[in-house]
C-alpha cells in the first residue's frame, strides 16, 4: 500500500497545493477541514503521516496535536504554521510533532520533510512488530530469556507476587535484580507506587533520612520536613537494592520496623505506621555476611522468606540471542535507525564472551552497536574493543564522521566543499530532520535552509 498522508487545513486552497505537490510523489493523500473531519477520516483509515494546521477557523491544532500523538497508532505529525510563528512551532516539537513547516514553503522542502517523516512511521512500525514477535517468544514481562534457569525465576515470581512476603534477589552486578523486583511489583496488584533505594549509595549518616525522613530542624542541614522511603511506597513496594551495605546500626533500626509495622521520622515522636512489601537485592554472599558478623542473622531471615537467584548472562547464553536483538529494537527506534539485525560473526562473538557485567554490559555494547553500525546489519567491528579485541575498531567516534575534500588549489571551493560534505552528514544523522540537524550545527533553523538551498542539497534529499 502506498504511504498515507491526512492533510488538516481549513482553507482548501492550501489543501489543493499540499495535494497536488504529494500525489506526484505516490501517497495515499486524505484531507480534513476541522479536527473533527479529521478524527473521522483516521477512523476510517490510518495515516502514516498528518500535516496539521495550527491554525485552524473552529479548532486549535496545538490543542488537537496531543490528541493525535497519544493515539495507540500515532501518526508522524508535522504542523503548519505562518511565517513568524516558529517559535510556537518549536514548542510543538517538545509536544511530540516530527517538524514543522513555516508558511510559505517551497515544494521541494514539503517532499523532503514528508518522504522522511513516512520513513520515520515506517521505521515505527518494524520496530513495533520486532518488539512483538520478541515479546511471543521469549519474554515475561519486561524480562527476556526462555532458557531453563529463567523459567524458574519466571515461576518464583508468579508464586509470590500476590503474596506480601518479603523477597531477597541475589545475583551478580548487573543481572536485572531491579527488573525483577519491579515485575514482582507489577504483578501484586498493588496500587501503591514502586520506590526504589541504593543502599550503597547513601552515606550511612544520611540512609536513615532516606527511610524513615525527618522532621525540619532534625539535624544539621535539615532544613524541611522530607518524606522518607517507607512513607512513599505506602500500599506498594519498597525496593532496598544493595542491602548488604547498610551499617549495623542502620541493620538494628530497619528490623524493628519490619517486626512492628511501624516507624518515626527523625526529630519526631508521631508513630507512622507501614504497609509498604519489602523487596531486598545484594550481589553478595548474605549467608558469608551473616557467618562474619557483618550483616545481622534476624535481619537475613526476614528479608529472605523467599529467595530468588538471577543467574548470570554466561549460564543462560542461550537467552543471548534475543536480548541482543531486543536491545536493537529498543536503540533502533530511540535513535531512529532502520531495524538492524546482527551477523552471524557477531552472533558467534557474543555467544562466546563471558560477560562478566551481564545483561548490563551486553544493552551498552549493542546501545554502542547500533550507534556506530554504518548498514542494516552489526558487524564485528562496531563491537567494544575488549569483546573483540582482534577486529579493526574505530579508535575515536566523533560527532561527524571526518570528511576529506578533493584536491584543489582554491581556498574558497575546497572551504564550500567542506562545509556541504559536512551539512550533508549532519543531515543524514539527522534522517533529513532540519530541525535536529540545525541543533547539532548550532545554528538557527531558518539560517541552514538557506544554506542546503545554497549548496544544492536539498535536490540530492530528495532525488
Amino acid at each position: 500500500m502506498n504511504p498515507s498522508v491526512l492533510i488538516v487545513d481549513d482553507e482548501e486552497a492550501a489543501r489543493y497545493g499540499i495535494r497536488r505537490a504529494l500525489e506526484k510523489q505516490g501517497y495515499s493523500i486524505a484531507e480534513a477541514d476541522s479536527v473533527r473531519s479529521a478524527e473521522e477520516s483516521l477512523e476510517r483509515s490510518r495515516a502514516d503521516v498528518v500535516l496539521l494546521d495550527l491554525r485552524l477557523a473552529l479548532d486549535s491544532g496545538l490543542d488537537y496535536l496531543p490528541v493525535l500523538v497519544a493515539r495507540n497508532d500515532p501518526p508522524v505529525v508535522i504542523v503548519v504554521t505562518a511565517h513568524g510563528s516558529e517559535r510556537l512551532a518549536v514548542e510543538t516539537i517538545k509536544r511530540g510533532a516530527y517538524d514543522y513547516l513555516a508558511k510559505p514553503f517551497e515544494v521541494d522542502e514539503l517532499r523532503l520533510m514528508v518522504r522522511n517523516a513516512v520513513e520515520l512511521s515506517r521505521l515505527r512500525n518494524e520496530n513495533e512488530r520486532l518488539r512483538g514477535e520478541l515479546a511471543e517468544t521469549a519474554s515475561f514481562g519486561q524480562l527476556i530469556g526462555s532458557s531453563p534457569a529463567m523459567r524458574t525465576v519466571y515461576s518464583l515470581i508468579e508464586k509470590v507476587a500476590e503474596t506480601d512476603a518479603s523477597v531477597l534477589i541475589t545475583g551478580e552486578s548487573g543481572t536485572g535484580k531491579e527488573v525483577v523486583a519491579r515485575e514482582i511489583h507489577n504483578r501484586s496488584g498493588k496500587r501503591g507506587p514502586f520506590v526504589a533505594l541504593n543502599c550503597a549509595a547513601i552515606p550511612d549518616e544520611l540512609i536513615e533520612s532516606e527511610l524513615f525522613g525527618h522532621e525540619k530542624g532534625a539535624f544539621t542541614g535539615a532544613a524541611i520536613r522530607r518524606i522518607g522511603k517507607f512513607e512513599s511506597a505506602a500500599g506498594g513496594t519498597l525496593f532496598l537494592d544493595e542491602v548488604a551495605d547498610m551499617s549495623i546500626s542502620t541493620q538494628a533500626k530497619l528490623l524493628r520496623v519490619l517486626e512492628e509495622k511501624t516507624f518515626q521520622r527523625l526529630g519526631s515522636n508521631e508513630t507512622l505506621t507501614t504497609d509498604a512489601r519489602i523487596v531486598s537485592a545484594t550481589n553478595r554472599e548474605l549467608d558469608e555476611a551473616v557467618a562474619a558478623q557483618k550483616f545481622r542473622q534476624d535481619l537475613f531471615y526476614r528479608l529472605c522468606v523467599l529467595k530468588i537467584d538471577l543467574p548470570s548472562l554466561r549460564e543462560r547464553k542461550s537467552d543471548i540471542p534475543s536480548l541482543a536483538q531486543a536491545f536493537c529494537a529498543r536503540y533502533s527506534s530511540a535513535y531512529r535507525r532502520k531495524p538492524l539485525t546482527l551477523s552471524q560473526s557477531v552472533h558467534q562473538r557474543l555467544l562466546e564472551y563471558e560477560w562478566p557485567g551481564n545483561i548490563r554490559q551486553l544493552r551498552n555494547c549493542i546501545e554502542r552497536a547500533v550507534v556506530l553500525a554504518e548498514g542494516e546489519e552489526i558487524e564485528l567491528n562496531v563491537l567494544p574493543q575488549e569483546i573483540d579485541p582482534k577486529s579493526d575498531h574505530p579508535k575515536k567516534l566523533d560527532a561527524v564522521d571526518s570528511i576529506t575534500v578533493d584536491g584543489t588549489t582554491d581556498l574558497k571551493e575546497a572551504k564550500r566543499e567542506f562545509e556541504r560534505k559536512f551539512i550533508e552528514k549532519c543531515l543524514e544523522r539527522s534522517g533529513g530532520n532540519i530541525t535536529q540537524a540545525a541543533a547539532v550545527l548550532g545554528m538557527h533553523r531558518q539560517s541552514l535552509q538557506h544554506k542546503i538551498k545554497e549548496l544544492g542539497l536539498i535536490k540530492k534529499f530528495v532525488g
